[in-house]
């Protein structure tokens, strides 16, 4: 026989509460999207917040999608059904659960993974936060008949919270009726004032004196505010009923770097050119419904002032604004500027560059409503705003919107469903859009964007002068003119010229070179052997480094996997001495600091390098930038972080050492990515009085792309590229979905690979290219083989995935990768 209270456990649990949740592990189930029923208490948890639930033997944390009843059991008996663990209090807003079941789709990846990426790891484990004790003010101070401050008589009147006496009233004068004064008038009750410490009336005083604006405050800054040795005077106050304590959690964190002097606003709106008009008007006119704003304009035509007045105009509105920017380096930058136009308290700034208490504080922020404009770099895209009005994404063409781990998402394309969710406009802005948003602009049939264009700099300056030099020719004219020493050297006599003239002329510097360390090849030169030092855990060459500590240290390091070794003085094979070869950063550092040092126009600290190497925290980042603001530091040497997005109007000079970086990788896309860094980085010299110059040395000055890069045509640029996009059908003509399979096997990842083509292949409607090994064939020990899946429509390549993935043979995990829209087929 059933035992009876078992019997009254399980229909208890049949009529009880129960929350699916999204828990933040790889489930990927082929019958739903991974999430798993709990039953609750009351009361119930809501849809977004985080819990702790039991998984298996142990715990895991997850995200609550879904609560109701009985329901959600499906064929699960109820008393199976485990009991959900205890709340974090941090939860999501309920849009972005939506957002993040797109994504797992779109994506082709667990939805707890997603969601876990969502919530910060500082939000998470509750970084900062304390429970704090709040002090508020119930009544007001005003003066009592009985003296002063100074003489002890000062009394604090609070008819509605003073204590009574016993009932009893004024005797009556003779002959008068009981409880009437001499003119038959009322007589209030004596009211019996609280008698207060010299020490809480000096308290008093000081609380009574606060702005409301100051109120509530911690009660232990109370103390030092009123001027107290202990919190015994406030408590007394608490007790008279004139303040009330209540504890609440708060977020301790030190304010973001270079936003703790910024209050009140202190910038106003400038006056708008006629194009800068014309693309505000005209998003603002198209505000109640969600739409794409492309705003292409060149470097300096004032792209941000149309986003802070258009955000003016929502919060006046009473809604909220999303900013994202590709890379961290802007972010000081373009936070000070918010922050300026709207206010420090009504700006948070959301980037990896701050503490994780500062991340948690600056999310709370956003999440109570207290900060009503988010500005931030790729994981932005999931600020807790409410209500939003309006969301932009600068520099929209930029590849570090692309996540490059689980889940791959684009933050571009993830803001645009998330302005789609919202009904709210979308605005990208970009001097070199990415073709696909170009494509999306063009006028025709296919048009699903609309196109703002600004196509001249604000305020009359002019685009800075370019050359293209060719560095065959720069060689040669070295030799010529008896300076050749045998060294090999990254700036030519143009770029040197250059430098030295705009140098004693006091202006300042950018010089672009995208790739790091002392020398990118170590060889033999012996002709027989031309042995080369590669990694043996990558199929990658070692980049030779010199330790910053030591100055002399040289250590071999893979770009890849991370690895270090020392680097040999002879070959391994041969015996004979090696070479070194090629350049990065460190090179150009030394190579500047030896031709220029000597003329007094560079040394340690006027010369600053900026790279992965140096800058690692947003503090670094934020010093080298201050620095070069104030003109302490006067060349700006570094890789692509400062190549866009910076602002400083006395760059006269702009230096690309090396244009071919990426020009030539087996990569479609590396003509549009070198257009667009090379466009980029010139657009940062000429936006002060001075005119600006560019200098860009390349072994192929008539490749498209730089030659017309040097003429600031990006129309024309984005019609050829795009013809030729069409005519081999690749994206954005058509849609990409790259899966690499990996292994420390390569017969099983080629496998694998060549299981996952032939199944992509049957479910019909795309085309499958591979699987073929990764240009990088190995990464970290792990063989690497692509698979590509190209569609007429992303519905194509979507419909594929979802059958391959539905029959269990595709599932993002740490063997295969699933990159939907890939920018690197590397």
């Amino acid at each position: 026989m059933r035992d009876s209270s078992l019997f009254s456990s399980q229909t208890e649990a049949t009529t009880g509460v129960f929350a699916r949740v999204a828990v933040a592990r790889g489930i990927d189930r082929l019958d739903g999207d991974g999430s798993l029923t709990y039953s609750c208490t009351e009361p119930a948890p809501h849809v977004g917040e985080l819990v702790n639930v039991p998984l298996g033997k142990g715990k895991a944390s997850g995200i609550v999608i879904e609560v109701g009843g009985a329901e959600l059991l499906g064929d699960v008996e109820a008393w199976k059904v485990k009991p959900m663990g205890p709340r974090s209090g941090a939860a999501l807003p309920g849009a972005l659960i939506e957002l993040a079941r797109w994504m797992a789709g779109y994506y082709v990846c667990p939805l707890g993974m997603v969601l876990a990426n969502m919530l910060p790891a500082a939000v998470k484990h509750g970084t900062g936060a304390k429970r704090v004790e709040m002090v508020r003010r119930v009544a007001s101070i005003t003066p009592g008949t009985g003296g002063s401050p100074e003489d002890g008589e000062h009394q604090v009147v609070t008819p509605e919270l003073s204590p009574r006496s016993s009932g009893s009233s004024t005797p009556a004068s003779p002959g008068a009726s009981p409880g009437l004064s001499s003119g038959d008038r009322p007589h209030p009750p004596e009211t019996k004032e609280p008698k207060l410490s010299p020490t809480a009336k000096r308290a008093w005083l000081a609380i009574a004196a606060m702005a409301e604006a100051d109120l509530p405050v911690p009660l232990q800054e109370l103390v030092l505010r009123a001027g107290v040795k202990s919190a015994g005077p406030i408590r007394a106050l608490v007790k008279l009923g004139l303040l009330t304590i209540t504890t609440e959690s708060t977020v301790r964190a030190g304010d973001v770097l270079g936003l703790a002097a910024l209050g009140a606003p202190l910038e106003g709106e400038l006056s708008p050119t006629a194009a800068q008009r014309a693309a505000i008007e005209g998003i603002w006119a198209a505000r109640e419904n969600f739409g794409v704003h492309l705003l292409h304009g060149v470097t300096g035509s004032g792209k941000t002032e149309v986003y802070l007045q258009l955000i003016a105009r929502v919060l006046a509105a009473g809604r909220t604004a999303l900013v994202l920017v590709p890379e961290i380096a802007l972010t000081p930058q373009t936070s000070v500027r918010f922050t300026k136009r709207f206010g420090r308290e009504h700006v948070a700034v959301l980037h990896s560059g701050l503490t994780a208490s500062q991340r948690h504080k600056e999310w709370a922020r956003a999440a109570g409503g207290g900060a009503r404009v988010v500005v931030g770099a790729r994981s932005a895209v999931f600020a807790p705003l409410r209500d939003l009005g309006l969301i932009v994404v600068d520099e929209e063409h930029d590849g570090s919107y692309k996540q490059d781990r689980l889940p791959r998402y684009n933050a571009r394309d993830v803001a645009i469903k998330r302005g789609q969710h919202a009904a709210c406009p979308v605005v990208l802005g970009s001097a070199t859009p990415s073709l696909e948003s170009w494509a999306n602009a063009k006028a025709g049939p296919a048009r699903r964007y609309t196109l703002w264009s600004l196509a001249s700099r604000a305020g009359g300056a002019n685009m800075p002068t370019v050359r293209i030099v060719n560095l065959v020719d720069e060689r040669r004219l070295r030799r010529e003119a008896g300076h050749d020493d045998g060294r090999f050297h990254l700036l030519g006599p143009t770029l040197e010229a250059a430098l030295e003239r705009t140098l004693g002329e006091g202006g300042q510097a950018i010089l672009l070179l995208n790739r790091r360390g002392l020398a990118s090849q170590v060889w033999c030169r012996r002709p027989n052997c031309g042995y080369v030092l590669r990694c043996d855990q990558c199929d990658a060459n070692l980049i030779i480094h010199k330790l910053p500590e030591t100055d002399r240290m040289l250590v071999m390091r893979c770009h890849h996997c991370l690895s270090e070794q020392r680097v040999p003085r002879l070959c391994p094979t041969c015996g004979d001495k090696l070479a070194h070869f090629g350049g990065g950063t460190q090179r150009a550092e030394e190579e500047l600091g030896r031709k220029f040092a000597a003329m007094g126009l560079v040394d340690g600290t006027t010369l600053r390098r900026i790279d992965a190497d140096t800058m690692r925290t947003g503090r670094d980042y934020f010093a080298a930038l201050e620095a070069f603001s104030r003109g302490e530091v006067r060349v700006l040497l570094g890789t692509q972080m400062i190549a866009k997005g910076l602002d400083f109007p006395n760059v006269r000079l702009v230096g690309v050492v090396d244009a071919d970086t990426a020009l030539n990788l087996p990569d479609f896309r590396s003509s549009e990515r070198t257009f667009q860094l090379v466009s980029q980085v010139a657009g940062r010299a000429g936006r002060g009085a001075h005119a600006g110059e560019v200098v860009i040395q390349t072994l192929s000055p008539d490749a498209p792309a730089i030659r017309l890069a040097a003429a600031h045509d990006y129309v024309t640029f984005a019609d050829e590229e795009l013809a030729d996009r069409v005519k081999f059908g690749l994206p954005p003509a058509t849609r990409m979905a790259r899966v690499v399979c990996r292994d420390e096997r390569s017969d099983k990842a080629s496998a694998a690979a060549t299981e996952l083509a032939k199944a992509i292949q049957q479910a019909g409607g795309v085309r499958v290219r591979g699987p073929l090994p990764c240009t990088v064939s190995r990464i970290a020990g792990q063989f690497r083989f692509a698979v590509d899946v190209l569609g007429e429509r992303a519905g194509d390549v979507q419909a594929a995935l979802s059958a391959v993935r539905r029959v269990g043979l595709l599932v993002s995990d740490a063997k295969t990768a699933v990159d939907v829209d890939p920018v690197s087929l590397m």
